[in-house]
């Protein structure tokens, strides 16, 4: 089972392409570090208020790749310095 998940995300208090970048890799780099997801940005790398960030788990089982991408969206969501403007999941 795959479990994919795209999380839209605005960045209100950022005024560069850097402060964006500083957001996004922190983040990034936590989820890798704590989920056993992939993680990575895939659309709107050249404007600094938004991203999109896409979650992929697999495993044998959906409840088990459900359950950790679950984990890693709400922490994602946790983070004070942006909100989330949209979720779109998919399970292939």
């Amino acid at each position: 089972m795959i479990v994919y998940v795209e999380c839209s995300f605005f960045i209100p208090d950022v005024s560069s392409l850097k402060g964006k970048r500083s957001v996004l890799q922190r983040m990034i780099e936590r989820v890798k570090n704590d989920y056993n997801v992939s993680v990575a940005e895939i659309d709107y790398q050249d404007l600094w208020q938004r991203t999109v960030i896409a979650l992929v788990c697999v495993s044998s089982a959906k409840e088990p790749a459900e359950g950790e991408v679950r984990r890693a969206v709400r922490f994602l969501e946790s983070n004070p310095e942006w909100e989330l403007t949209d979720l779109q999941w998919d399970y292939y």
